[in-house]
């Protein structure tokens, strides 16, 4: 059925239904509290990467500190070798002067051919007559050889054998021979020279 208005009258308009404010509320909630939370993850992101970054440079200096130590600590073990092979010399010789095994000439001859033989020092000196039995450590064998060298061409050492050379295992920074060997002592003086003609007799 078609329906006229013959009153003139506009038609009343449709009232929409008023949503509750409590259920905006329920469907804003939600919402609210996921943009809360990635609010929180996102500042606890950023503190935990501040500290993170701040820890990775903590540690690249506490790294630059140890390298430092260790370089020290090498000097340091380096110096106490150094003083030591010294302190080993000097306790050879006041050894030597204290019992006057050699004499003069024999003194200055040990402390010649040591100082002239690099990363060699000794550490003990026995004469029984005109024998020595020469112990001591090197840094090489090369350097055994060199002082070896030394001996024979100082001409107060005849006969010098190498007896023991065996590299220290618990070494492990550096390599460390220990030696020990024999040589018989003799001044120039007492070697035996020629007759003059005639000595023998008619």
């Amino acid at each position: 059925m078609i329906r006229i208005n013959l009153l003139g009258r506009p038609r009343p308009k449709a009232r929409r239904a008023a949503v509750p404010l409590g259920a905006t509320l329920q469907l804003l909630s939600p919402l609210l509290v996921v943009l809360i939370a990635i609010v929180v993850l996102w500042v606890h992101h950023r503190a935990m990467d501040t500290e993170l970054t701040a820890k990775r440079e903590e540690l690249s200096k506490l790294r630059a500190d140890k390298a430092q130590l260790e370089q020290l600590k090498q000097q340091l073990e380096a110096f106490e070798r150094q003083k030591a092979q010294l302190q080993q010399r000097i306790d050879v010789i006041e050894t030597l002067r204290r019992q006057k095994t050699g004499g003069q000439e024999l003194l200055d001859m040990v402390a010649t051919t040591v100082s002239r033989t690099p990363e060699l020092w000794l550490t003990n000196l026995e004469r029984k007559g005109n024998t020595l039995t020469i112990e001591g450590s090197a840094g090489s064998i090369m350097a055994v050889a060199n002082y070896i060298s030394q001996l024979k061409r100082s001409g107060y050492f005849s006969n010098v054998e190498i007896k023991e050379s065996k590299q220290d295992e618990r070494s492990t920074a550096v390599a460390i021979f220990h030696f020990t060997l024999t040589a018989e002592f003799t001044l120039p003086e007492s070697r035996s020279t020629p007759a003059p003609p005639g000595a023998g007799g008619d």
